[in-house]
C-alpha cells in the first residue's frame, strides 16, 4: 500500500453544516443523486435518509421496475407513491428525481410523489417549466436542475408567473453521470467548470429571492464538499459514489463494471448517443454502446419512455426507434443494466467522470461517515485515494469525449 493510501484522516474533518430547504433542516448537506433505471430505489434512498442526508428515488421507468417487483402492473403514479412511502419509512428526508424528457409519465409521477409526501422533487433532463403548474406542491420542495444561470433565469421567470419560485436549485456541471445539460462543444469550456458556474448561478438565485444552490457533477470526497461549501454552495448532490454501495439496486455486474473501469473507459457518448439529443456519460465497455458503435442492434422501441409526440400529438417519435446510426436505445439499455430484460438486451452503464476512482463495494453508513469527515482510520470506503479529478478533452474517435 502506497503512502497516499495509507494516509487516512488523522482526525475528523471539518463538520458540515446543515442544509435548509423550504423549512426542512437536513442534518447533512448531501443529496444522493437519482440514478435510473432501477439504481436509486427505496433501499438506497431510505438508507441515505437514515444517515442524515437526502435519499432520492429515480423515476426513470419506475412503473416497470415496481411492476416487476410487485408481480402486478403499477402505474407511474402508484410506483412513485409506493417508492416515496418506502423511502420515508425509516425517517429522515426523501424525494424523487423526475426527468422532463419522460413526457408520458411526468405529470403522473409528480402527482404520486406529492401525494405520498415527498420532501423534494428534483427535475432536469430538460427545463421543468411546468412543474409548479401540475399540482399544488404543499410541503414538497420543487427543485430544478440547471447547468447555467440563463437556464435558471428562464425557470424562475416562468415559475414566478405561476406564483412560485424554486425552493432550491441543483447546479450540475459537465462531470456528472447520465445526461448532461451542455452541447458537446461546451463540455470542455473553462467557463463551464462547476467552480466557474457557481458564482453566476448563486447571483441569479439571489436575484430571484434567494434560495439554496446545490452543486453536482464530479463531487467525490469530503474535501470536495468542504471546498464547494466554502465557495458558496449550500449543499452537494452525489450519484456515482452511492451507486457502488450494498444498498444500491444496481446489479452486481453494474457495480463491478464501475469498480473495474479505468479513467479512459469513461466517456461522453454523442454519436451514437442518447435519443434525447443530450450528451450522455457511459462506460465504454457497455454492451448497448458497443452494439450501437458497430450498428449490430436493429432499431427497436418496445418501451417508449423517450417517445415524443408528432404533429398530431401521438407519441411515436424517437431517434433510437428510427435508426441506430446516431442513437442507442437508452430505455432498453438502462433497464438491462438494472437487471430487467437483460436476457434480451445488452446493458448501458452510465457513471460520473470520477467513477474510475472507486475500487470497492461499500455501505451507505461507511460512505456517509467518509463524506462527512467522521472516518478516522483506514482507507476511505470505496475510494482509490490519490487519484486526481477528471477534466474533459476531445478524443479523436468520432462522437465521443474522453476524460483525462
Amino acid at each position: 500500500m502506497n503512502d497516499e493510501r495509507q494516509h487516512a484522516r488523522a482526525g475528523a474533518g471539518p463538520e458540515l453544516p446543515p442544509l435548509v430547504i423550504k423549512g426542512k433542516k437536513i442534518p447533512v448537506p448531501i443529496i444522493q443523486g437519482g440514478m435510473g433505471v432501477g439504481v436509486s430505489l427505496s433501499p438506497l434512498a431510505c438508507a441515505v435518509a437514515q444517515e442524515g442526508g437526502v435519499g432520492i428515488v429515480s423515476s426513470a421507468a419506475l412503473d416497470r421496475v415496481i411492476s416487476k417487483r410487485n408481480g402486478r402492473k403499477c402505474s407511474a403514479y402508484e410506483a412513485a407513491y409506493e417508492e416515496i412511502s418506502l423511502s420515508k419509512a425509516g425517517g429522515g428526508f426523501a424525494g424523487i428525481n423526475i426527468m422532463v424528457a419522460l413526457l408520458q409519465t411526468y405529470d403522473a409521477t409528480v402527482e404520486g410523489a406529492i401525494d405520498a409526501g415527498a420532501d423534494f422533487i428534483i427535475s432536469g433532463a430538460g427545463l421543468p417549466l411546468r412543474l409548479p403548474l401540475i399540482k399544488n406542491a404543499g410541503e414538497t420542495a420543487l427543485i430544478p436542475i440547471v447547468s447555467s444561470p440563463r437556464a435558471l433565469e428562464l425557470i424562475c421567470k416562468k415559475w414566478e408567473r405561476a406564483g412560485y419560485r424554486p425552493d432550491a436549485v441543483v447546479l450540475e456541471g459537465p462531470l456528472a453521470g447520465g445526461h448532461l445539460g451542455f452541447k458537446l462543444e461546451e463540455l470542455q469550456l473553462e467557463s463551464n467548470r462547476l467552480e466557474n458556474l457557481l458564482p453566476p448561478v448563486k447571483e441569479m438565485a439571489e436575484k430571484h429571492g434567494g434560495f439554496p444552490v446545490i452543486v453536482a457533477g464530479g463531487i467525490y470526497d469530503h474535501d470536495d464538499i468542504v471546498r464547494f461549501l466554502k465557495m458558496g454552495a449550500d449543499g452537494v448532490q452525489m450519484g456515482t459514489r452511492f451507486l457502488v454501495t450494498r444498498e444500491s439496486s444496481a446489479t452486481d455486474a453494474y457495480k463491478q463494471a464501475v469498480i473495474d473501469a479505468r479513467k479512459e473507459d469513461i466517456l461522453v457518448a454523442h454519436n451514437p448517443g442518447s435519443p434525447s439529443g443530450l450528451p450522455f456519460m457511459v462506460i465504454r465497455q457497455s454492451g448497448m454502446y458497443q452494439d450501437a458503435l458497430s450498428k449490430k442492434r436493429k432499431p427497436l422501441c418496445n418501451k417508449g419512455y423517450m417517445l415524443r409526440p408528432d404533429r398530431n400529438g401521438v407519441f411515436n417519435q424517437c431517434d433510437g426507434r428510427l435508426e441506430n446510426s446516431t442513437s442507442f436505445c437508452i430505455c432498453n439499455g438502462l433497464l438491462s443494466s438494472a437487471g430487467y430484460n437483460s436476457d434480451l438486451e445488452k446493458p448501458l452503464y452510465t457513471v460520473g467522470a470520477n467513477g474510475y476512482r472507486i475500487d470497492r463495494l461499500t455501505t451507505v453508513k461507511a460512505l456517509m461517515a467518509e463524506l462527512t469527515g467522521k472516518q478516522i482510520t483506514g482507507v476511505p470506503a470505496g475510494t482509490s485515494s490519490g487519484a486526481r479529478p477528471c477534466t474533459i478533452t476531445f478524443q479523436e474517435t468520432s462522437g465521443t469525449l474522453s476524460l483525462h
